[in-house]
């Protein structure tokens, strides 16, 4: 397999199954190449925080390790799905300022992917 095949097959399967994760592309980050994204300015805070839920992660495996309590398991689960959305409700948010705002002063089609980016970020936050 070429490595253009690994890069488009993903893509092809997604648009098959809209509920899939992203593809190889957007892993890349194709929506915008490798410059500067909305959340570039607080990258170190970013990853600062993800380290942390990353923690709490660890700690959700020592506690179904060590037998703890199931309700104390599904506490920590708890905690740790309301960090991960607030991480993302903050991406979000910097997206629209810096990305959706520029598209804004550019016009045109760009816009309307960008808004339409948007949207399905939600959708896909709002399912999860």
């Amino acid at each position: 397999m070429t490595t253009t095949q690994a890069r488009t097959e993903p893509q092809h399967a997604q648009e098959a199954d809209p509920h899939a994760g992203p593809t190889a592309a957007a892993a890349e980050g194709h929506h915008g190449g490798h410059g500067p994204h909305g959340y570039s300015a607080q990258k170190d805070a970013h990853l600062k925080r993800l380290r942390r839920i990353e923690g709490q992660i660890r700690g959700l495996q020592r506690m179904v390790d060590e037998d703890v309590y199931c309700i104390d398991v599904l506490t920590q689960v708890s905690a740790s799905t309301k960090a991960l959305q607030s991480f993302a409700l903050s991406l979000l948010e910097e997206h629209l300022r810096h990305c959706v705002a520029a598209a804004a002063e550019e016009g045109g089609t760009e816009l309307d992917a960008k808004v339409a980016e948007a949207t399905a970020a939600i959708s896909r936050l709002l399912r999860s």
